[in-house]
């Protein structure tokens, strides 16, 4: 593969989009928090669970006893020890209780008060019967500062147990990514070459191992299409260059003899130019399928001169007047036959889509402007103007495959040229074509 393929393989990643370390990371990161959240909140919820169930068990049963110790003894109605307090109330006298307890039913009733200033929450237990009313509470304060103190350890689990997981994901990731990056490494290097070494060897046989072979395979085939592609552009480079040395030793021959009526000097001096064009058009595209710069020098107003000659044969009556302009010194370290195939499609598009005015040819110190006073072109037009296949909205039934602006789009590309194109100051297009690199 050739450098340009090689360049194919990007080392950045587009803006926005994460790179596959990183994703991995991210991922072990938050399924680590996710599993040790998920259980730090089944832990609490079960703890909760559990004490109330177990809480309102013993309150059930203690209430229970304490009733029945109370019918069986009324004057020993005061129940107390650590965290547990008890009331009996006669039920006609009801209003001596606590007004919170006055309206409670029967079961189990978790509540929230004052005490020493203080702000606690107990569980009560009620029991009423026809006589009396059976208060039972059950100072919760110990509890919930347990279950803070659970929660911050619970949270505390949750921070730690999600930085070893980002820990475990960077160490994982670099394990799996390994390869992948060598991979990617080794196919950066066998893409210089244009013989691409084998990456399959280098892994073992695994998910990588199998993309490698495919690369290899792909890379195979890739070149094989190259190579095929390189002997046909040089055969038929070669084959065409044979006719046309023929042709043009025949024109030149024929223009030699004197007794040429001037019609069909005239035709023989066309075919002559048409051959030149043949000629730089078959080292251009030689070129392009090469990606290879080709040395040489080229006087660019030469090469418009006889681009001009050739356009004004070939007008056939149409009122266009072609002219060039500006200093004829503008040298360009390129071979002829680019400068004149790129040229050429610019002037060619200008007399083409220009049904009648000038086209004129301007030479400036780094640059060539070739401006027309066609009908100018539509913003579809100019955005669309160097893509292969794309005929403008003037082509109408006009000859060519809309692929002349893509070849001097390539060439640019090739040699570090700029073209663009924009509207006339009053109409038609100013293409221009500035030379450099």
């Amino acid at each position: 593969m050739s450098k340009a393929d090689a360049a194919a393989f990007p080392r950045r990643l587009p803006r926005g989009r994460r790179r596959l370390r990183t994703r991995i990371i991210v991922t072990v990161a938050l399924l680590g928090f996710c599993l040790t959240a998920l259980f730090a909140y089944s832990t609490t919820l079960l703890r909760t669970r559990v004490e109330t169930q177990l809480l309102s068990e013993s309150l059930n049963r203690n209430i229970d006893a304490y009733a029945d110790a109370f019918r069986s003894d009324p004057n020993n109605a005061n129940f107390s020890f650590e965290g547990v307090k008890g009331w009996v109330y006669a039920t006609d006298r009801l209003n001596n209780a606590p007004e919170d307890f006055r309206n409670l039913r029967d079961g189990i009733h978790e509540l929230q008060g004052m005490e020493n200033g203080q702000p606690f929450a107990y569980k009560l237990a009620v029991r009423r019967t026809p006589s009396h009313a059976f208060f039972l509470a059950y100072d919760l304060t110990q509890t919930l500062q347990g279950q803070e103190q659970q929660n911050r350890v619970l949270i505390t689990a949750v921070i730690v147990f999600t930085g070893f997981a980002l820990l475990l994901g960077w160490w994982a990731a670099a394990r799996v990514m390994a390869p992948v990056s060598e991979l990617a490494q080794r196919l950066r290097r066998s893409g210089t070459s244009s013989d691409p070494e084998a990456l399959a060897p280098h892994f073992a046989e695994d998910e990588v191992g199998e993309l490698a072979k495919a690369l290899d395979d792909y890379a195979g085939r890739l070149t094989d299409v190259v190579q095929r592609d390189r002997e046909f552009n040089a055969d038929v480079s070669h084959e065409l260059r044979t006719p046309l040395a023929v042709i043009r030793g025949a024109v030149e021959l024929l223009l030699s003899k004197p007794e040429l009526d001037e019609r069909t000097r005239s035709r023989l001096q066309r075919i002559q130019r048409s051959e030149l064009q043949c000629a730089d058009l078959i080292s251009a595209l030689l070129l392009l399928s090469r990606n290879e710069r080709a040395i040489g020098q080229c006087d660019v107003a030469r090469v418009v001169q006889q681009l001009l000659d050739s356009h004004r044969a070939q007008l056939g009556g149409k009122p266009l007047a072609l002219r060039m302009e500006g200093e004829a010194k503008l040298i360009v370290d390129a071979p002829e036959s680019a400068v004149a195939v790129a040229l050429g499609n610019l002037i060619g598009n200008a007399v083409k889509y220009t049904p009648s005015g000038d086209v004129v040819v301007r030479l400036l110190p780094e640059a060539v402007e070739v401006a027309d006073s066609g009908p100018g072109l539509s913003p579809e037009d100019a955005a669309r103007l160097f893509e292969r296949g794309y005929r403008g909205t003037h082509a109408g039934h006009s000859q060519g495959g809309g692929i002349g602006l893509s070849i001097v789009r390539r060439l640019c590309a090739l040699y570090g040229w700029d073209v663009h194109v924009r509207p006339g100051e009053q109409q038609g297009v100013v293409a221009t074509l500035t030379f450099g690199g």
